[in-house]
């Protein structure tokens, strides 16, 4: 923390004293702890997945569905004890698996915090929820530690991440950090319909990003076959005013029927498509310290 270099920003602020690009300085803070039901049917199930939002980010997505919490300007310190006590207060609720969201910027906290929680009878599988941009060094820390990792993979194209989401260099980290992944945790195991280990890799389809969207699913077949699975998902929702381009829309029902016949016509056949009206900010939790 002294000089921060803990993901691909590599900003160098001493996050003791001041914040870094993500947002927020060296302490945890939570925005969120409870159970979470629309995740992946093997992620959430029937009691839900114990998510625990964290505040920063270290994208500065400008479509961004969790936009109170990004920022790092909303939410509570908690120690590395109390973040493992949310762990085992989730547990004890009856959460499927521990849902980390958005956690990559405290990577080092949170690995001793698994620990910490481990050590004090946590049992049910952790779940890594991040967007790729990931230092692979920070994601070593947590092998044998994160059971289930559930990556976004947003963009192939630099001109699309760097318009969107601040970041030229995302497909090149992102690249990298599923390798790590995948080297962990690749190929799934399952307790009935639940994951207990493997990598879900989700694609956001953007609308006017159809191809885009078709290159991304194409590398992911071809680099990780069945060693992953594919969550292709519908649920773009505008939020805020003057986005770029075409993003002030929802996505339309036939660019995603395009996409999904897509996916199935090169093989993709491990994996979730959203069905059903998947669109609205009702989708998008209530940042209001609920749990913590």
């Amino acid at each position: 923390m002294e000089k921060c270099v803990s993901c691909p920003r590599r900003c160098g602020v001493d996050r003791r004293v001041n914040k870094g690009f993500c947002g927020v300085g060296d302490e945890i803070i939570v925005s969120r702890a409870a159970p979470h039901y629309w995740e992946e049917p093997s992620i959430s199930g029937e009691k839900g997945s114990g998510a625990i939002f964290f505040s920063g980010c270290n994208l500065k997505c400008v479509f961004c569905q969790n936009s109170a919490i990004s920022t790092g300007k909303l939410g509570k310190v908690v120690t590395v004890s109390q973040l493992a006590d949310l762990m085992l207060k989730l547990q004890s609720d009856g959460v499927h698996n521990i849902n980390l969201v958005t956690p990559s910027h405290y990577t080092s906290r949170i690995s001793i915090a698994i620990y910490t929680a481990r050590e004090r009878g946590l049992t049910v599988p952790i779940v890594w929820n991040s967007n790729a941009y990931e230092d692979v060094s920070e994601l070593r820390r947590l092998d044998g530690k994160v059971d289930i990792y559930l990556p976004d993979f947003k963009y192939k194209s630099p001109v699309l991440s760097a318009r969107y989401s601040h970041a030229a260099d995302y497909f090149e980290r992102a690249v990298d950090a599923l390798d790590e992944m995948v080297l962990q945790r690749g190929g799934a195991e399952f307790e009935g319909d639940l994951m207990r280990r493997g990598v879900i890799v989700r694609h956001l389809v953007l609308p006017d990003c159809i191809e885009d969207s078709k290159s991304v699913l194409s590398f992911l077949h071809r680099r990780y076959g069945n060693a992953i699975y594919i969550s292709v998902m519908s649920q773009y929702t505008p939020v805020g005013k003057n986005l770029p381009d075409s993003l002030g829309r929802p996505l339309t029902a036939a660019e995603y029927d395009e996409i999904k016949a897509y996916a199935l016509r090169i093989g993709i056949t491990q994996g979730y498509f959203q069905e059903g009206d998947s669109v609205g900010e009702s989708f998008i939790p209530s940042f209001d310290l609920t749990g913590v």
